[in-house]
This record gives C-alpha cells, structure tokens and sequence, in this order.
C-alpha cells in the first residue's frame, strides 16, 4: 500500500491547563508592586483595587491567586447587571476580569461598588485601562472611579517574555532547550499573544506530525505561517 493511501495523522484536542498557581507566577520589576499588592492583602489602601496593563502582563494570574487566596467569585465585566449583583458579592471577595467601558452596565457598576461598600466587601478589577481613565457617563460612577487606586503592570521585557515562553510549553507537559526559545524569541512579535500562539502552532503540530517540539520543526512551522 502507498503512502497516499495512508489515513492522514489527526491532531486530537485534548487541551491543557494553564497553571496559575502562586508558585508559578513568575515575578519582574514590571510586576512587583501588582504582586505586593496581592501579597499584601487585607492591608489594601481601599476596599476596590485595580490592576491594570497590556495583555499577558499577568493580571488574570494575580487575580487568580487572590480569589484562590480568599475564596472570591470571579466574573467577566460584560456580565454584571442589576441582578447579578448580589450574587456576585456573597462571598465577601469578587473578581471583576476585563473590565472596560464599552462592555460596562453602569448602573450595575455603580450599584456593585455602593453594594461592596456597604457590604465591606473586597473587589478587584483586572482592565487594560486605568478605571479614572473610562468615559463613565454617570457622575457619580465616574467620581467612584476616579479615586479607585490602581497599580499598573508593565508589558513583559524579554526576559520574563522567555520565562512565559518556558512556562507556556511546560503547562502543555513539552520541555524544550534554550536553543528553541532563543530561535522563537527572534522571529515572532514580542508579545505574549504571539508566544502564546506559537506555543500552541508547535504542540499541535508535534501532535499530528509525530514529532518532537524542537528548533527543526519551528523552523518549519513559523515558515508555514509566513505571509
């Protein structure tokens, strides 16, 4: 029988777990007061915080660690309205993740914080814009928003970019050398979303073609993704 013949190797989606463990939060200048901050709680300067920064600075991370640290909800901007509202602050500790001011019910919002208030609950807000910053057309969201203290992430320099690299392979169960990383490092946008995508092109890749993940198959995979 000829190799045409031959059935085609599918690449099974088996997925894979992205640690956010506290051990595996991988510290930076560019994110230490973030990470102090979280350390640091219940000695927050207010009841609401924010983290802010670019995507893959480790916002979603931090949260993760403080609502596993305290037993928070953790809820997506777009779904707070009037009636989520307390729900969403049973537990006394709410994660508010990707908040910005296009997907903000306001009234909800206003009502949460006032809620939280009363409440002495604690609310964390992950957005990429500082909340003083949102066009809150409602004044007294927009005066709540203002004072919100906010500490800002920077994006990941290139050697926390590596470190996220190293992570992203070893949370898909693939060890690489640094030879792949340095090859990578030089040919793909400095962001974590392209390190993120590249991760996962090599894995599926490895998984259909049988192969191990290393410079060879980079090489072949990033040409492929050429324009």
């Amino acid at each position: 029988m000829g190799d045409a013949a031959l059935p085609r190797q599918l690449a099974l989606a088996l997925g894979h777990r992205e640690s956010f463990d506290r051990a595996d939060f991988l510290e930076s200048p560019g994110n230490a007061a973030a990470l102090a901050l979280i350390d640091g709680w219940p000695g927050w300067p207010a009841r609401v915080v924010a983290l802010t920064g670019p995507e893959g600075a480790g916002k979603s991370h931090l949260a993760a660690i403080w609502a596993q640290t305290v037993g928070a909800r953790l809820i997506a901007c777009r779904a707070i309205d009037a009636r989520s509202v307390p729900q969403a602050l049973s537990t006394g500790a709410l994660v508010i993740e990707d908040a910005c001011h296009g997907d903000l019910d306001e009234a909800a919002m206003f009502h949460l914080l006032n809620l939280a208030h009363e409440e002495r609950a604690y609310v964390l807000l992950t957005a990429r814009e500082a909340p003083a910053l949102w066009p809150a057309a409602l004044p007294d969201l927009a005066s709540r928003l203002r004072v919100t203290p906010t500490v800002a992430l920077a994006a990941p320099d290139d050697v926390l970019l590596c470190a996220i690299m190293v992570k992203l392979f070893a949370d898909r169960q693939l060890a690489v050398d640094d030879a792949l990383i340095g090859y990578l490092m030089t040919r793909i946008e400095r962001t974590c979303a392209a390190a993120r995508a590249a991760v996962a092109a090599l894995d599926h890749a490895a998984l259909r073609l049988k192969r191990p993940v290393n410079r060879a198959l980079a090489g072949e995979i990033l040409r492929e993704r050429s324009p």
